[in-house]
């Protein structure tokens, strides 16, 4: 089991034992997701399940998922839901790694340039795959994106 599945399995019991329904429902979320990439990795032929870069990809996911629900739900007037979701992304975010901030985003896209070589507009999928592997859950890659494509235009 890799250190951030056993860190979820860990934190699951703590939430049982604490009687924390939100902690625990939001947990029990977090390893059914884990579960059911694994069950599909080894339907692929891959016995080895996911590594700790998947689990920090699901996670981001599911962060942005309730994010973009706790906006809805803020537009449709439901704030007692909004307020749901944005308790869950704190239980979510527990297991992420520190978020970068802009200057460490910046510096990190500059690294990536360099790092690839890029040129052009072309390129950008290389630096978005090299900032990938090395911050998945430490930025929102749907922000950078641009960012990246500015940069490799101008």
């Amino acid at each position: 089991m890799t250190d951030m599945k056993s860190r979820v399995t860990t934190a699951l019991k703590e939430a049982m034992r604490a009687r924390e329904p939100v902690r625990l429902s939001t947990l029990r979320l977090i390893n059914a997701a884990i579960k059911d990439r694994d069950i599909a990795r080894r339907g692929e032929g891959d016995q080895g399940g996911i590594g700790d870069d998947e689990v920090l990809q699901i996670l981001a996911r599911m962060v942005k998922q309730r994010q973009e629900s706790a906006s809805a739900y803020e537009e449709g007037g439901r704030l007692e839901l909004a307020e749901q979701e944005r308790a869950e992304i704190a239980v979510i975010e527990e297991f992420l790694p520190r978020q970068l901030d802009e200057g460490e985003v910046e510096a990190a896209i500059d690294a990536a340039i360099a790092e690839t070589g890029a040129a052009g507009l072309r390129d950008m999928g290389k630096v978005m795959a090299a900032l990938k592997a090395r911050h998945t859950g430490q930025m929102d890659f749907g922000a950078v994106g641009p960012r990246v494509k500015a940069r490799l235009a101008g």
